[in-house]
């Protein structure tokens, strides 16, 4: 991994095409980049692992990155992959818990990072901001949690015919 410099100019343009910084201010996306930072990972680098602790919020601005769990016996099972403009890790801005899957770079990438106390500091200064993150982790949770059941009653009745 290693990091890049972005002007604030063109870290504002990325975060405003992603629905989590949606309904923001210019003051407020300019909070934001002042906090944020861009990173570069390799192909099949690891951004974290099942289980480390969530401390950071990822952006997708370049290339792909690869959601899975490893179980043992059977390897890899991908839960996601994800494209530029969409974002991860957002359950860190909600609770402590540990990484819920591994992040791995899926091709060579570059993220852009914001890590959790720097946001939530900005978040408890501006509430007008806090606010809309947070309903925008809301929609995003809710429809993740949605997209699960879905799979889930899908598994169930493949399983039935099996």
């Amino acid at each position: 991994m290693e990091q890049e410099s972005f002007s604030e100019k063109s870290l504002g343009e990325e975060l405003r095409k992603v629905g989590l910084f949606k309904n923001l201010g210019e003051a407020q996306i300019a909070k934001l980049c002042r906090i944020a930072r861009v990173e570069r990972y390799r192909r099949t680098e690891f951004l974290f692992k099942h289980g480390d602790p969530s401390d950071r919020i990822f952006v997708v601005l370049e290339g792909k990155v690869r959601i899975g769990r490893t179980i043992e016996g059977l390897g890899e099972e991908a839960l996601a992959i994800l494209d530029a403009g969409t974002y991860f890790g957002e359950l860190s801005i909600v609770d402590d818990g540990p990484r819920s899957a591994d992040a791995v770079a899926h091709e060579s990438c570059a993220l852009l990072v914001i890590d959790r106390t720097a946001l939530e500091d900005v978040m408890l200064l501006d509430k007008a901001l806090g606010y809309e993150l947070l309903w925008n982790i809301a929609r995003t949770l809710a429809a993740r949690l949605r997209e699960t059941n879905d799979k889930i009653i899908l598994l169930s009745g493949c399983s039935r015919f099996g």
